[in-house]
């Protein structure tokens, strides 16, 4: 089994944090862009042995920036060419405000049964700021019509330490993002990314960040008040009531295979890393031609795979599996890593409970240092940005 990421990306207004693969709307081939998108999909799925897709997880870009008719379109199409079974799991990424009576009907007819919100603050000030075109007031609105439809699987993305954002503008933001009670929350703390608005106004000193220390505190509100109103960390960034978790964003965590469908995707199938082109008519040029847009390919080694295996696993909860490590690679995680672990044990920062090897709650604060323990060389894996949008 496999799963499939599907790129949407037009965007009506840009973020000034994203680097990810976008375009303004106006202007762009947005029907050729479908229909090509598809044609995508027919060309790898003639050459695929994959009988099922377990998951569909449709990001952007703003995939709520098509009309209601090219949504038709697309679902449409998807449902057609990919062997999915009804009732899997099937996530949209939305914008606030753009989630129309219309729009949902057709999410609803096409079997979308996952929604998830791009809010990032619910301080209108901050949102000006981040260069979001929605306000809170359109968040409540939407999850109006979310929940008056019965829509029960939504997802809440927020984005904390922005420009400056106090701890007590935060806790408002959490307390009002739980006040909604849903079933799924994703908190990201804001990175500043090359080619971004952000990065440039860095650069010329046009505004700062919240420091560290800050952000640790930040972290560290969340876990807690997470833990207060019952939601669980399955991952480091991700918070669900049971049930609830993004079976998508785990294959990614578990190091399993993806397609990678549209402008930019990349996928993650048997031992093979591989991206499109990202510039949109270079996507297209290559499958007028009726050829898949693929731009790189890497084959993964052994070494590559199993350091994968430790930088993701250890993003969630209960962490990397000692036995599946041995089932993947036939060798004991000991013996390739048991003195790293051990020195990490020691200082506190990883937990071994016989069967599981996991971060504890201050390895948490310095993730990334921990996973560069497990690189046993340098790795050149690209990190697709359908793939870095939920690390």
């Amino acid at each position: 089994m496999t799963s499939a990421y599907i790129h949407i990306p037009f965007c009506e207004r840009i973020c000034y944090y994203c680097d990810f693969n976008k375009v303004f709307l106006e202007g762009q081939p947005v029907e050729n862009y479908v229909d090509l998108l598809l044609r995508e999909i027919e060309l790898a799925m003639r050459s695929s042995k994959v009988s099922n897709v377990e998951t569909i997880y449709i990001g952007g870009g703003t995939p709520t920036s098509l009309s209601a008719r090219q949504l038709e379109r697309l679902l449409k199409g998807l449902r057609e060419l990919l062997p999915f079974i009804e009732g899997n799991e099937f996530t949209i990424e939305a914008n606030p405000g753009d989630l129309t009576v219309e729009m949902f009907s057709v999410i609803k007819e096409y079997g979308i049964n996952r929604i998830s919100l791009g809010v990032q603050t619910f301080d209108n000030e901050l949102l000006q700021k981040i260069g979001r075109r929605h306000t809170a007031e359109d968040v409540g609105q939407t999850l109006e019509i979310l929940q008056r439809e019965n829509f029960q699987n939504i997802s809440l993305d927020l984005i904390y330490a922005l420009p400056d954002q106090t701890i007590e503008s935060f806790q408002k933001t959490l307390k009002m993002a739980l006040s909604f009670a849903l079933p799924h929350y994703s908190l990201y703390s804001l990175i500043l990314e090359d080619h971004t608005i952000f990065m440039n106004w860095m650069r010329d000193s046009k505004f700062a960040l919240p420091d560290e220390d800050l952000a640790a505190d930040m972290f560290e509100t969340v876990l807690d008040y997470m833990h207060k109103y019952g939601l669980q960390q399955y991952e480091i960034a991700n918070f669900a009531k049971p049930g609830f978790e993004s079976k998508h964003n785990l294959r990614y965590w578990n190091n399993e295979h993806y397609f990678g469908f549209g402008s930019g995707a990349a996928g993650y199938l048997g031992n093979l890393r591989y991206k499109n082109h990202g510039p949109i008519q270079h996507y297209l040029n290559s499958l007028r031609k009726f050829e898949l847009p693929i731009i790189k390919r890497e084959e993964l080694s052994l070494q590559n795979q199993m350091e994968e295996e430790m930088f993701l696993g250890l993003r969630k909860a209960n962490g990397v599996s000692k036995r599946l490590f041995f089932e993947k690679f036939g060798v004991s995680f000991s013996e390739i890593y048991g003195e790293v672990s051990q020195q990490l044990i020691e200082r506190g920062l990883l937990c071994d409970d016989g069967e599981n090897i996991s971060l504890s709650r201050k390895g948490m604060l310095v993730g990334n240092i921990v996973f560069e323990k497990f690189l046993l060389c340098q790795c050149n894996v690209t990190m697709s940005q359908n793939f870095k949008r939920h690390c």
